[in-house]
């Protein structure tokens, strides 16, 4: 494996890795925009879902001027591009599709959470990635913004003047006002719904996105977690509230806070709360008076010999939040590309890599 130092040569920066895109969604076309104009990557493909997307020019579907490379939804077509690397962001993680890639000699970076931490798959299931790898001499990783850069690279960062370390927290603050996406807002999200207990689907959606980063993070500086607890929250409502999506009635679900708690010797050693809203003006079924950061951000308190407390924010206009939030997922995996193609075979977490540093225009 190459030492981050080896990576800042002329020679490497000189070097070229031939790219696809697979998907491009909201988050996908964001990365197909950041790999376009990539001084060391070059976009080979783009894999589409959608029938209505095939043949368009990639530049089209990543909301810049065309670059002559046209969309494919052929598992076929991209293997037959021999890519270097594939910049995996569909909706659903197939496991077959993968392997299949892997196997082609086509390394995977990908933002699927569940490819984060091997040890949290179905061991049969992180054996046959592995097989994939080791026989097309490739390497898989996964990393985003949260889960991602703020469970695992901020803090690792952070960690690196502890000698001791007594709590980690992370606070995360979004308010999605702004977001004119009203599948995701009402349907996913569960804004404007009525009144009722936190969503138990919810928090199972949480622990299983969360706690492999987390257990990641904790067993790297020699602190495995015992287990995980989840709880959480909902605000209601006091007024009707219009935002970007539609309207949130009052006395329906205007806010959500959910906590999972990574526990050790019976103390918590890390957790991490989500407080996401659509307003501050609300009722809390706990009680308490939340805290609404804004604008949106992170909030990170790690304590130990060396405490640390550190608040991380998006200084944008409420009318560009939406435009700018997709990069937050996007930008991290893309920059990871030089570094998973020189990378030994095998699933590689932000533990085995080295520190990514990106290349800027």
């Amino acid at each position: 494996m190459k030492k981050a130092a080896d990576h800042a040569t002329s020679e490497d920066v000189k070097k070229r890795y031939r790219v696809v895109q697979w998907a491009t969604g909201n988050v996908g076309s964001r990365a197909l925009r950041r790999a376009i104009e990539h001084p060391q990557l070059e976009v080979v493909g783009v894999y589409v879902h959608s029938t209505n997307k095939v043949g368009l020019d990639a530049g089209e579907l990543a909301g810049v001027a065309p670059i002559g490379i046209v969309a494919t939804n052929s598992m076929a077509d991209v293997i037959a591009l021999k890519p270097d690397c594939v910049i995996y962001m569909p909706h659903v993680c197939n496991f077959d599709e993968i392997c299949q890639l892997l196997k082609s000699g086509a390394n995977v970076v990908s933002t699927r959470m569940e490819l984060q931490n091997p040890n949290a798959l179905d061991p049969a299931l992180a054996a046959r990635l592995e097989e994939a790898c080791q026989q097309g001499c490739t390497f898989i990783h996964a990393t985003g913004s949260s889960p991602g850069f703020i469970t695992e690279a901020m803090p690792i960062v952070m960690a690196s003047i502890q000698s001791r370390l007594d709590h980690l927290g992370i606070n995360e603050f979004a308010d999605v006002s702004s977001r004119n996406s009203p599948e995701m807002i009402f349907d996913i999200m569960g804004f404007g719904k009525p009144a009722g207990p936190a969503n138990k689907a919810a928090l199972d959606h949480k622990h299983a996105s969360f706690a492999p980063s987390l257990q990641l993070l904790a067993t790297a500086v020699g602190l495995p977690i015992k287990y995980f607890a989840t709880h959480g929250a909902i605000g209601l409502a006091r007024n009707d509230v219009k935002i970007a999506a539609g309207l949130v009635p009052a006395g329906t679900v205007a806010a959500t806070r959910s906590t999972l708690t990574g526990m050790r010797n019976g103390k918590p050693l890390v957790s991490f709360t989500s407080t996401w809203y659509v307003s501050s003006d609300v009722d809390t079924s706990d009680g308490e008076e939340w805290k609404f950061c804004t604008p949106s951000g992170w909030h990170v308190v790690m304590m130990g010999d060396c405490p640390m407390d550190l608040s991380i924010s998006f200084p944008v206009a409420p009318e560009n939040y939406a435009e700018m939030t997709p990069g937050l997922t996007a930008n991290r995996p893309v920059n990871a590309v030089p570094y998973v193609c020189d990378a030994a075979a095998g699933i590689r977490t932000t533990m085995d890599l080295p520190q990514i540093i990106a290349r800027l225009n």
